[in-house]
């Protein structure tokens, strides 16, 4: 069969008719092949999810062209490199099924789905994989993809044999590799991404893990190569940036006021009581009870680079100390680690869904090893759904407790809640408890008094939080903020008839669009510890320099990153991602010269920290 005309090596003795045959059965097969091969790669791309998913990836077009075209061209080129097809469509199988393949057992195992910057951990990987004692024994679906690579491989080594003279290939390989440079630009694409390749037919859409395999995987995984990543600032030395950082000594807390620390991430929380000009509200009724807790503590504004949703940004600039966030792929820098450091237990509690932000797998490389959600407790506490803060709270001191009467040691929790999450029901008030006097409209009425309503009983579970901790023996700080200010209609309808200023190009529409506030609380036992009262008015102070004021009125240098931040957080103690800082007791969009040395060297820092994993 091999002696047959069309399955020869050459087309050199052949005529005209059948030579155009050749070709187009040499390159008509080994581009099925590519296309196969796409396919098979999309078949692999869902891992342990619904197989309706295959089916919404070939109702899209786009996504299949997307997912398939790299695939298709990568087997082309190499077929223009080697000369040989089966080669071509082997060396072409081994990254792409491989790399589909480690998706699919990452899906199964962590539901993570693999990205562009997690080849730079391919050694770590393998370790975690050893240790991990991953079932990786290949199922029906593995059998299927290699026997469809050797079967696909045996097809061309025996049936497709043309080999293209080398001074056609080369130049066709180098115009391929021209061409590639244009096509990456839709890979990169935000906007196809974001909004033309939309898969939401059997996925959340609040799933950053579903979102990727939505979308299939060659096409998300090209796509991460320019997205999620940290980018070296302008100017940027790593030998000075890393001789700045070893300049200073790493202090650990001494083991005398090394006191718990219990922190709260309030959903949506926001004191509105401040606003300016807005009647016919009874605010009182609503914040009494944090106003009181406020007295007895250390507060002031926290500015936070978000409105009304993304929450990670606020817990994670706060857990690291980095202004921008990325997508955290392994191992990095942050608070998590250090506590664990001072011989710490470190732990927390979110009650929503452990895939919600891929908290999962962040808060573990943000050294945060042992983390409850609503899967691995909170959907046994509570059957409502995601757990109010009255399941909550309680459950953060039982956690507490635990430690405290089990190994005892010295105890930092990290805790993020959920009950202050809009939208607010705009027809009925569900609390049934009532703040406005009746000017506003039903919408923005309801909106007000059940999103009051919950501020109010959050309040309630924070004193009685307090009032636990009050009577213990063992030093205690609390650490209370909001992580953003609430949705309130859609285009900020309540906002607009409440007469709340928005305009950021105002100091005041700036501060009510993007503060928040925080409360530092201490028992008598860690006033004690710590020679510090922790009451009065503090600073207005950025979600990322949130850790250096606690550091500082815990007394405690830290390591060389709190050290280094300390020095710049005292220039500018308000350090945002939306152009707009605090210096010299002044919100500006223009920082003197100071003020640019000290964001470039945040920035060098930053990036440096955030790469270099140290512990």
């Amino acid at each position: 069969m091999r002696r047959f005309w069309l399955f020869q090596p050459s087309a050199g003795q052949l005529s005209g008719g059948r030579k155009a045959a050749f070709w187009c059965w040499n390159l008509g097969i080994l581009l099925m092949a590519g296309v196969c091969l796409g396919l098979l790669s999309i078949f692999f791309a869902y891992g342990d999810y619904p197989d309706v998913l295959m089916g919404s990836y070939l109702r899209r077009p786009l996504l299949l062209a997307l997912n398939i075209g790299p695939v298709a061209a990568l087997v082309l080129l190499l077929y223009a490199l080697t000369g040989r097809p089966w080669i071509a469509f082997l060396a072409a199988a081994v990254p792409v099924w491989g790399l589909s393949l480690g998706n699919y057992y990452k899906l199964r195992f962590r539901d993570d789905p693999v990205m562009f910057e997690d080849l730079k951990y391919l050694r770590e990987a393998g370790s975690i994989a050893k240790t991990a004692n991953y079932d990786l024994t290949p199922d029906k679906r593995v059998w299927f993809g290699l026997g469809c690579i050797v079967l696909g491989t045996l097809l061309l080594f025996f049936l497709v044999r043309g080999v293209p003279r080398r001074r056609v290939r080369l130049p066709l390989f180098l115009a391929g590799i021209a061409l590639c440079v244009p096509l990456s630009r839709l890979y990169a694409d935000k906007q196809i991404y974001n909004t033309k390749t939309a898969n939401y037919d059997y996925i959340n859409r609040w799933s950053s893990t579903q979102v990727y395999l939505s979308k299939g995987f060659v096409y998300p995984f090209l796509h991460s190569v320019t997205s999620g990543s940290i980018q070296a600032p302008k100017g940027y030395s790593e030998r000075e940036t890393a001789e700045l950082l070893d300049s200073y000594q790493p202090a650990d807390i001494p083991e005398a006021e090394k006191v718990d620390i219990i922190t709260l991430q309030l959903e949506a929380f926001a004191d509105f009581s401040r606003f300016e000009n807005v009647g016919g509200i009874d605010w009182e009724s609503a914040y009494a009870v944090y106003h009181r807790l406020e007295e007895e503590s250390y507060t002031g504004n926290l500015v936070t680079n978000i409105f009304a949703g993304g929450t990670v940004n606020t817990e994670r600039a706060f857990l690291t100390g980095y202004a921008d966030q990325w997508n955290y792929r392994a191992n990095t820098n942050s608070y998590g680690w250090y506590f664990g450091s001072q011989g710490y237990a470190v732990e927390g509690s979110h009650p929503s869904y452990e895939w919600f932000y891929n908290r999962r797998n962040v808060n573990g490389y943000l050294g945060l090893p042992t983390y409850y959600y609503y899967e691995n407790r909170y959907s046994d506490l509570y059957t409502g759904g995601i757990a109010t803060d009255d399941v909550l709270l309680p459950e953060v001191f039982r956690l507490y407790e635990e430690n405290r009467d089990g190994e005892g040691k010295p105890y930092f929790s990290f805790n993020v809640t959920y009950q202050g999450h809009g939208p607010y029901d705009t027809e009925s008030v569900w609390r049934g408890r009532h703040y406005t006097d009746g000017r506003y409209s039903t919408a923005t009425t309801n909106i007000v008094d059940n999103y009051l309503g919950s501020v109010s009983d959050t309040a309630e579970q924070l004193r009685w939080l307090l009032d636990q901790f009050r009577a213990e023996e063992r030093p205690v700080v609390v650490v209370v903020f909001g992580d953003h200010k609430p949705w309130f209609g859609d285009g900020n309808s309540a906002y607009q008839e409440l007469g709340v200023n928005l305009d950021t190009a105002t100091e005041e529409g700036f501060y009510n669009y993007y503060s928040t506030r925080y409360l530092l609380w201490a028992n008598d036992a860690a006033k004690a510890a710590l020679g510090n009262g922790f009451v009065g008015e503090g600073p207005d102070v950025s979600s990322c320099f949130l850790m250096n004021l606690l550091f500082g009125q815990c007394g405690w240098q830290g390591d060389a990153w709190t050290q280094a931040t300390t020095d710049i957080w005292r220039t500018l103690p308000v350090l945002t991602t939306v152009g707009r800082y605090v210096q010299n007791g002044r919100l500006t969009e223009t920082l003197d010269e100071a003020g640019q040395a000290a964001l470039q060297t945040y920035k060098s820092l930053e990036y440096y920290y955030g790469t270099h994993f140290r512990y």
